[in-house]
């Protein structure tokens, strides 16, 4: 007897921002090269041409778990393009990865290099939420994921220790930190700020079944020194 073909697998579809170095291009590897094939990943970049890194990690070549978009938190209509991209499919957890640094002395901080920090760090985020979240709303299922930092806590005690805070449907994964970071003002504040945006939505999203989870990353071995911003993008020189 001839027995009928099983549906395939459900996987969990991810979107994930921010995937050219660092903690984006490692959960994006690790999800997509995920032995029982759970996932279907979108790892998206601003410079698609950085995509080779992710391929490199997987063995030089794209599997079916994964597909690469451009995308850049800053430009509406990237965005627009991707959701327009993932529309009709079910997108189960948005990750959003995608930020940059500023490190120096306040004064020497150009009002172009700190809106820029703003307009990745906090205003990405909030923009990549809305693109994407009517969908869940809809369904009323979905999680998001932001990347924050132990630049974003209040001053606390020096600790090891990692913490799960509950916050109504918002979980925080908090590391102990000392208090304040010496010259990330403007970083930090830009954290501050997706704390704050986060643990706000977090509440109002309760009712449709959407949760929220922010994580307080501290030092990882990436490249995101290598990529800080200038503090003056003029090239005038700290003092």
């Amino acid at each position: 007897p001839r027995w009928p073909a099983l549906p395939a697998m459900e996987r969990t579809t991810v979107l994930i921002t921010g995937c050219s170095s660092g903690i984006g291009l490692g959960l994006a590897a690790c999800l997509a090269a995920d032995s029982a094939r759970r996932f279907k990943v979108y790892a998206t970049m601003r410079d698609l041409a950085k995509g080779e890194r992710l391929l490199e990690r997987l063995g030089g070549c794209c599997p079916d778990t994964l597909e690469v978009l451009q995308l850049d938190v800053t430009d509406p209509c990237s965005l627009a393009a991707a959701a327009q991209r993932v529309q009709g499919q079910r997108l189960d957890v948005l990750v959003c990865n995608a930020g940059v640094g500023l490190m120096g002395p306040l004064e020497t901080c150009s009002d172009q290099a700190m809106k820029t920090l703003f307009d990745v760090n906090l205003f990405g985020a909030v923009r990549t939420i809305q693109a994407f979240l009517p969908a869940m709303k809809s369904r009323r299922a979905g999680r998001i994921i932001v990347s924050s930092s132990i630049g974003g806590l209040q001053g606390g005690t020096p600790s090891t220790l990692w913490r799960r805070e509950p916050r109504g449907r918002a979980l925080v994964l908090r590391c102990g930190c000392a208090p304040g970071l010496p010259f990330n003002a403007v970083y930090c504040a830009s954290k501050f700020a997706v704390e704050g945006l986060c643990e706000s939505l977090a509440i109002v999203l309760r009712p449709f079944n959407i949760h929220l989870t922010l994580v307080e990353c501290g030092p990882v071995h990436t490249s995101f020194l290598a990529n800080l911003q200038r503090p003056d993008p003029e090239g005038s020189e700290m003092r």
